[in-house]
């Protein structure tokens, strides 16, 4: 996703990338030609002349119009999300492709507060919205059926009426973002200037963080302990951020009467709080029979006495450490989604033909991978830093079905194609399920099977009960924040108080391993936003098993429901399925997909 660090190393350091095959590059063109370009230059003025003339039509009218005007207004504010979104997308994927430049970051900013200044005046749309009586919105929506279309997003906006201020405040709070994004920049330029030394090459943290996957478990300790001496360096300035940012956070969710800090993340994703605590305290209970039992394996596995953190994603001893070009990579997550269904793999081809991919690791390029849906008349684009690791591949397969579900969604046009982030994994971590699961019918020896399978729960350990802890970081760390000001020493206790108990026993904790908070992106840039990527798989892992079970029609459900879009809730779009995610029986479902794992490994020990 987006909401990432960006690194830098030194421009005349190894990238780690020979013998990969040839790897792509964006094309941003379908966006903009050049930042002066006449067609971005033409769209900005159009999107300030635009803005204004909205403001002057339906300012103080909303509540006088009839259905079709009402469509009409909502019709117009869509296209111009639909301008400012371009502009957008096009400033932030340029600035990710180099995020050391200048000029990139510059006209970045520029960019961002030009449009804030332009849609300041469109304050008062959503304000206005809620002010609208609900029987006589009911009675407009029964009118209209185009209008009625839209309900989706009238009801997400107006599940925040209850939080709304003045309109005089709301406009302050909006020109103010500009000021709170400037944490976030900070955070990002920081970590863009972090240097690690190892084997003397200075590295960016994506490519030190890499020797953590490496066989040789030195290389792995030195590089655990280079990341805990760069960011035990810099931990003042995180700890600032942080406290920054949770104590702007407090604020806003007291003048908004938020019941919690996590509220505000829950009424965005569109899901009951009740739902969220389900899945946390379905995951936590969970952790003995999970992360515990697994790393208990691993342990022995690696011939330790007790693991240390650098051993967590260590390959196993049997791994195969051979390099996977693109050109492998590519063939194996298109047969995998072509065996699902053909219509997958054919939206999938474009990303690898039309410079829709950016794969390769540069200097100052953004670490970590996400897919970017940028607008609905144009298409996504896939980021990604690949270093040829079997997991780089997987990786590949997230990415892409991100980009599946971004194209089926574009046609719901752009206010009701985005989904809540719950949803927006479903697709990802379906993808990898299907190519995991190609990988493993090829499988050829017990031995492929079992390095496979560990390789898959390791993953989903990562992305369950890692995601879930962060998760109970974050809240500990926000009820923390709202008492007073935190020191370095505080958030590092917070830390570690999630780690034992998610890990297991099997794991002894370094010094310097408190500090590893610092570099996770989603705590500045989306505070709360990691359950959703427990709730996708937990998700994707009970449509898998339904999928599994020969589920008549299942691929035509299943490309329907990413069709929708933002368009439906979850209950909705799970009922064909015959899921409910407000079961909080639901959740044991996936979990026992991942124990199941564990048992097949537990039974090729014995």
């Amino acid at each position: 996703m987006l909401n990432l660090p960006f690194p830098v190393y030194d421009a005349n350091s190894s990238n780690g990338t020979e013998g990969l095959g040839q790897l792509p590059e964006w094309d941003l063109s379908d966006l903009y030609s050049a930042p002066d370009s006449k067609e971005l230059q033409a769209d900005l003025a159009w999107l300030e002349a635009e803005c204004a003339s909205f403001a002057a039509d339906y300012e103080n009218k909303l509540a006088d119009l009839d259905a079709a005007g009402l469509l009409e207004c909502v019709q117009r504010n869509e296209k111009i999300s639909q301008v400012s979104g371009r502009i957008m997308s096009y400033a932030g994927l340029r600035y990710y492709q180099m995020t050391v430049d200048a000029e990139r970051a510059q006209f970045m900013s520029n960019c961002q507060e030009q449009l804030t200044d332009f849609s300041t005046p469109l304050v008062f749309f959503t304000l206005e919205l809620n002010r609208i009586n609900d029987e006589a919105l009911t009675s407009m929506f029964a009118e209209n059926a185009d209008l009625a279309r839209y309900k989706p997003v009238f009801d997400r906006i107006r599940s925040m009426k209850p939080h709304q201020l003045s309109d005089e405040l709301e406009k302050f709070l909006h020109d103010l973002g500009v000021v709170g994004d400037a944490w976030e920049r900070l955070f990002d330029e920081t970590i863009a200037g972090l240097e690690f030394e190892m084997e003397g090459q200075t590295l960016n943290i994506e490519a030190t963080l890499n020797y953590l996957t490496e066989q040789d478990r030195s290389k792995r300790e030195a590089a655990a302990k280079e990341v805990a001496r760069v960011l035990g360096a810099n931990i003042k300035t995180f700890a600032r951020v942080h406290n920054t940012q949770a104590k702007e956070k407090e604020v806003l969710d007291r003048w908004r009467n938020m019941p919690s800090a996590q509220h505000g993340r829950h009424l965005s994703n569109d899901v009951e709080p009740e739902v969220v605590e389900a899945l946390r305290n379905a995951v936590v209970a969970a952790y003995p029979k999970l992360s515990h039992r697994y790393y208990e394996l691993k342990r022995k596995w690696l011939g330790l006495d007790t693991m240390q953190v650098w051993d967590r994603n260590a390959p196993l001893p049997m791994e195969d450490t051979r390099v996977v070009e693109w050109d492998e990579a590519e063939a194996t997550v298109i047969e995998a989604y072509a065996a699902f269904d053909p219509r997958m793999a054919d939206i999938a081809k474009p990303f690898f033909t039309k410079g829709w991919i950016d794969a390769e690791v540069k200097p100052g390029k953004a670490p970590g991978a996400f897919a970017h849906p940028t607008v609905t008349n144009v298409h996504p684009y896939v980021m990604l830093n690949y270093l040829g690791k079997p997991r780089d591949v997987m990786t590949l397969a997230h990415e892409l079905g991100h980009g599946v579900h971004q194209v089926l969604a574009a046609e719901q046009g752009e206010m009701l194609s985005s989904t809540p982030l719950t949803l927006a994994e479903t697709a990802s971590v379906f993808g990898e399920m299907l190519t995991f699961r190609k990988m493993l019918d090829k499988a050829d020896t017990q031995e492929e099977r079992k390095v496979l399978l560990a390789g898959k729960v390791e993953d989903m350990i990562n992305t369950v009960v890692r995601q879930i802890a962060f998760y109970d970081f974050e809240c500990k760390l926000h009820a923390a924040r709202s008492e007073g000001e935190l020191t370095p020493e505080d958030i590092n206790a917070l830390w570690m108080s999630v780690q034992a108990q998610s890990l297991g026993p099997a794991f002894e904790f370094m010094e310097g391993y408190e500090t590893f908070w610092a570099y996770i992106p989603h705590f500045v840039h989306s505070p709360f936003y990691v359950y959703a990527y427990a709730f996708g798989d937990g998700l994707v892992n009970a449509l898998y098993a339904v999928y599994a079970d020969g589920d008549e029609g299942f691929e035509d459900k299943y490309l329907e429901m990413l069709k929708a879009g933002g368009s439906k809730h979850h209950s909705e779009l799970l009922k064909p399925f015959g899921l409910d995610a407000s079961d909080p029986k639901f959740w044991d479902k996936g979990l026992s997909m991942i124990s199941s794992m564990i048992d097949e490994l537990e039974a090729m020990e014995a």
